[in-house]
């Protein structure tokens, strides 16, 4: 099982469960026919910043960490501003050419926007395609990326 996945299954069984060991959540991931050690579990738990919060019956158990409120329009503009190199218009395709390894976060912070002209985005290592719900709507985008640049 990949990685995402299985910190996706970890992630449900902490909402599911009061889970307060490791151990336990390599128990419940094994029920799900999910081969893991412990030592995968630990590192996981680490990467997804899971918490030990008060549990209601006492003791503890883990937790999700509370979600980090960050504007992901500020996050863009700041991106965009540091790695922009170039972008170009057709119909309804927005390419934006950006410094290496800077495509994939940029991808994601323009579907977090949840734009309504935007149908969608790809973002690569260096290249990001938004493609727009139609030509007029892909030439809002570029406006309203554009304007993010500077």
């Amino acid at each position: 099982m990949r990685k995402l996945e299985r910190q996706k299954a970890i992630r449900k069984l902490i909402q599911q469960y009061s889970i307060d060991r490791q151990e336990d959540i390599v128990k419940l991931l094994q029920e799900q026919a999910i081969k893991v050690t412990q030592a995968t579990v630990s590192r996981d738990v680490k990467e997804l910043q899971l918490v030990k919060l008060p549990a209601p019956n006492g003791g503890y158990q883990y937790s999700l960490p509370a979600e980090k409120k960050l504007n992901a329009e500020k996050k863009l503009k700041k991106t965009l501003h540091d790695a922009y190199l170039s972008s170009r218009l057709h119909e309804s395709f927005f390419l934006i050419k950006l410094l290496p390894g800077n495509g994939p976060a940029v991808a994601s912070l323009i579907d977090q926007l949840k734009v309504k002209e935007i149908f969608g985005s790809l973002g690569d290592d260096d290249t990001v395609l938004v493609i727009a719900q139609d030509p007029p709507a892909a030439k809002e985008v570029q406006r309203l990326l554009l304007e993010m640049v500077s």
